[in-house]
């Protein structure tokens, strides 16, 4: 028996640590642009790489807290593929549902840093996705797919007909909202825990970007999920669950980098709700754990131990979740 099996992408992300004494480099937040000149050369700190993807995020992620976790993947035979199979190895992920395609690459993105913020190039790999025969767990969290995601996911449905007391965690890709909207709205009945930030939010819920945050939980909830949460960057997160709607602000706790601060807040959660922890608690538990990796590059240095959240929840017992 699983406590979770999570579904989705797996890649190596390569960062570039961008040199802030580039006069020539700007980053307008507003407009959300980072701007640099063509053709001219640029300076970098450093680079480095790292695993990355929503599914094995949260998998590391879940099982450093302690949960007993799988993954459900595709990657290449490339060398790319083997950095993924050996960093999940290393963090006892149990890789018997991993399919590994001949003479196919596996997805990569590059990650450009500036001013802590992340601006995200990203290849993916054809695939032809198809739900394995799932052992017993207690969840499934549902993520990133690309092109053709539909099939597994009518699968995933048929399962979850079958074994109702299995639980659902969603977190859908960019493709899956941009070109799949209408199939990822399928799923949402049979969902007890979605987590999207809050553009996400506003796209499934046909909403536009300006609509309150509250609109937004009350319209997500009655398409079918049981419990909500709306990250929204710095601003911190917002839950939902049996008509109780909480406010988290984040830590203050300085941001080297932001990449995989969305994942690392999915697992602190999710393992929080996974042992039966209240809302307001899971909300606490993915704060710390998004506190920890901004401190590092990558998705998965700062991943935080559940002594490590503890600690931090500890050092800042004047924040807690507020009613919204």
């Amino acid at each position: 028996m699983f406590d979770l099996i999570t579904i989705g992408d797996s890649l190596v992300d390569i960062f570039f640590i961008i040199d802030e004494g580039n006069s020539n480099c700007s980053l307008d937040k507003k407009k959300k642009k980072l701007c640099f000149n063509y053709a001219e050369k640029m300076c970098i700190e450093h680079s480095t790489h790292a695993i990355g993807g929503n599914a094995a995020n949260v998998a590391v992620g879940a099982r450093k807290i302690g949960l007993k976790t799988a993954i459900i993947t595709e990657i290449g035979d490339d060398i790319n593929g083997q950095v993924v199979v050996d960093t999940l190895q290393k963090a006892g992920i149990d890789l018997s549902l991993v399919q590994i395609h001949e003479n196919k690459e596996t997805r990569y993105s590059v990650v450009l840093n500036y001013q802590s913020e992340r601006t995200i190039l990203s290849y993916h790999a054809e695939r032809t996705y198809s739900l394995p025969t799932l052992p017993d767990t207690k969840w499934i969290y549902y993520t990133s797919l690309g092109k053709n995601f539909e099939k597994l996911q009518k699968q995933l449905i048929a399962h979850l007909k079958k074994n109702p007391d299995v639980k659902l965690a969603i977190n859908p890709g960019s493709y899956q909202i941009s070109q799949g909207l209408s199939s990822i709205k399928k799923i949402l009945p049979f969902t007890t825990l979605l987590i999207v930030n809050k553009e996400e939010a506003a796209k499934i819920a046909g909403k536009t970007a300006k609509t309150n945050t509250r609109t937004l939980l009350k319209t997500l909830a009655a398409q079918g999920p049981t419990t909500i949460v709306i990250t929204d960057s710095t601003r911190g997160s917002y839950g939902y669950h049996n008509e109780e709607m909480l406010h988290m602000p984040p830590y203050p706790i300085e941001a080297k980098a932001r990449t995989g601060a969305g994942d690392a807040y999915t697992s602190g959660f999710l393992s929080a709700t996974v042992l039966s922890k209240p809302l307001d608690t899971a909300m606490m538990w993915g704060t710390a754990n998004a506190g920890g990796v901004i401190q590092e590059f990558g998705a998965q240095k700062g991943l935080q131990k559940k002594s490590q959240i503890k600690n931090t929840l500890e050092e800042h017992q004047d924040l807690h979740p507020s009613t919204l």
